[in-house]
């Protein structure tokens, strides 16, 4: 597929505001449980208006996929059956419960328990939406697979927490070394799942053929040209016109921007207790996470570009 940079930093900020969400409501669960330090009451209000920020940047990065985005209300009209709708009504839906959430916290109300637990329920539907877009599509057999839904959830909450971790450095919040923990156990997580959707990608074997795409059973078929002058919608949408080179050199980024660098960071930051050190971690991970986000959309073959396969 041909990745659009729209949906990468939709994918990535939505990630990363989620994952935020979810570390503040951890920290204060494990304060009302007496496992965690209480952090000041700005805490909370201050991380969730980040992640509603990265929240509706994500958003905003979505109308520019669109062709009519006047008619971005429309998407919402098949939730019955289509991913796309629901995640376009689930989004929209975390985003107040996040604004509601740091706005309990403002006027230290009662409340913000009860708010946090059902924007962690919303906030899993957005994840489930968002990885289902993809993983619902079962003629592209890179992403459909539970790994994709997995490593949505994983990836993003990884650097959520590592963002969460950030703003408790800065703030010198008591929480910091166990966010720091939290966000390397998840970044470590990360690195086993996506992994196994790599293997589990190299093995794949299609299941159409040259011979299957035009209907024609002789054992030697060669494509001269694709009959037609020029590029088309199809040669343009499904296909990033890369070559394998450039694709092995943009998932060894991704490895080591996500996962290498981000864990020796975060661990220097653990024994120097060095801010700089997370937020570089923070950082680098993110575009780390845009090249994995790139590479994802990628290495999906699409069947038709069996058909189109040389430029005339």
């Amino acid at each position: 597929m041909n990745p659009a940079f729209s949906v990468i930093f939709l994918t990535t900020l939505l990630g990363a505001g989620q994952g935020l969400f979810l570390a503040l409501f951890a920290v204060e669960a494990g304060v009302a449980g007496g496992a965690w330090a209480g952090p000041a009451s700005g805490f909370y209000s201050w991380g969730s208006a980040v992640s509603v920020v990265l929240l509706g940047a994500g958003l905003l990065a979505s109308f520019f996929h669109l062709g009519h985005p006047e008619r971005a209300w429309r998407a919402a009209a098949m939730w019955r059956t289509s991913w796309l709708s629901r995640e376009v009504i689930v989004l929209p839906a975390f985003i107040a419960i996040v604004a509601a959430y740091g706005w309990a916290h403002c006027q230290d109300s009662a409340l913000s328990m009860g708010i946090g637990i059902a924007g962690v329920v919303v906030c899993l539907l957005l994840f489930i939406s968002t990885g289902m877009i993809y993983a619902c599509i079962k003629f592209l057999q890179e992403w459909a697979t539970p790994l994709t839904i997995i490593n949505f959830v994983v990836l993003g909450s990884a650097s959520g927490v590592m963002l969460a971790a950030v703003l408790s450095a800065l703030r010198g919040e008591p929480n910091t070394h166990g966010l720091v923990v939290t966000a390397i156990t998840l970044t470590l997580v990360g690195l086993v799942t996506r992994s196994a959707s790599l293997y589990r990608n190299a093995q794949l074997k299609p299941r159409s053929t040259l011979q299957s795409a035009i209907g024609i059973q002789h054992p030697r078929i060669v494509q001269k040209a694709q009959g037609f002058m020029g590029g088309s919608f199809n040669t343009r949408e499904f296909f990033h016109g890369r070559g394998p080179g450039a694709l092995c050199a943009v998932k060894w980024v991704f490895i080591t921007g996500t996962f290498i660098l981000p864990l020796l960071l975060a661990g220097g930051a653990t024994d120097t207790g060095s801010t700089a050190l997370l937020v570089a971690a923070f950082l680098i991970q993110f575009f780390g996470l845009v090249a994995e986000r790139w590479f994802f959309f990628a290495q999906a073959n699409h069947p038709q570009n069996l058909y189109y396969q040389t430029v005339s």
